[in-house]
């Protein structure tokens, strides 16, 4: 496997550098792919697996956010501020400034190991812009991997989700539960589930992010980039469903 990029140049933007690098996949060209798939589908997981295996380093936008909560103010770069004022006022983020964004990082898309594009593009004329930006700097992308997954199912995994009121870990009452029920393993905290993992906000959650990703889909199987995959079973099981579905598209 091949040895996981820090992310620094994506996470900071501006003059980061990653403090290692990841290795090619083998002797094929890197790996270049966008991730599509609703919240709870196992999406982040398939990420990972693909970032391993095929040595690809995972650029997800939600990590910039996250990470830049810990970074000082005048370490910011000009878009990730912007994009902060906007979160701050509860205001969606416009496309601009998060392609704003991608531009600032447009470095990491170069990166010698690939990437594995997470949370943008959200809709077409993001994924129009995403595709001027690769098109600008000589880059070509493999395939979209969407995941899917019935709702039912998708409502069972994230409803089952306890998160630590303390520390924040999060467990699940089936597939991960804590040794004391109701109690984090970690730091003895108590266990509850999140209002956005609720059966009814799911579903809300679901029927938002299908209207609005269902243009995108289609914008990219006319492209001929997208590769459906359904995402039911364990996580090698999709990985492997992943791999043979890249096998079999059309060069």
């Amino acid at each position: 496997m091949a040895s996981k990029n820090d992310r620094s140049a994506w996470l900071k933007g501006g003059t980061a550098q990653c403090a290692c690098e990841t290795a090619l996949a083998g002797p094929d060209q890197p790996r270049r792919f966008v991730l599509l798939g609703a919240p709870g589908v196992g999406k982040g997981t398939q990420a990972e697996l693909l970032s391993q295996n095929l040595g690809a380093c995972q650029l997800s936008t939600g990590d910039i956010f996250r990470a830049a909560k810990s970074l000082d103010p005048c370490d910011r770069t000009p878009a990730l501020e912007a994009a902060l004022g906007y979160m701050k006022r509860g205001e969606l983020v416009p496309d601009e400034t998060v392609l704003n964004l991608i531009r600032e990082r447009v470095g990491c898309l170069r990166c010698g190991g690939g990437f594995l594009l997470d949370g943008f593009p959200r809709t077409v004329a993001q994924a129009e812009a995403l595709a001027q930006l690769l098109a600008g700097e000589g880059i070509k992308m493999d395939a979209v991997l969407s995941y899917d997954l019935p709702m039912e199912q998708i409502v069972s995994r994230l409803s089952g989700r306890r998160t630590c009121s303390q520390c924040k870990a999060v467990f699940h009452v089936t597939t991960k539960p804590s040794k004391v029920e109701g109690v984090c393993d970690h730091c003895s905290g108590a266990l509850s589930i999140r209002e956005d993992d609720r059966p009814e906000a799911i579903r809300v959650r679901m029927e938002a992010y299908h209207k609005s990703t269902a243009p995108l889909a289609d914008y990219y199987r006319r492209k001929g980039l997208l590769v459906e995959i359904p995402a039911a079973g364990a996580p090698e099981e999709i990985y492997a469903r992943t791999m043979t579905a890249l096998a079999a598209k059309p060069a």
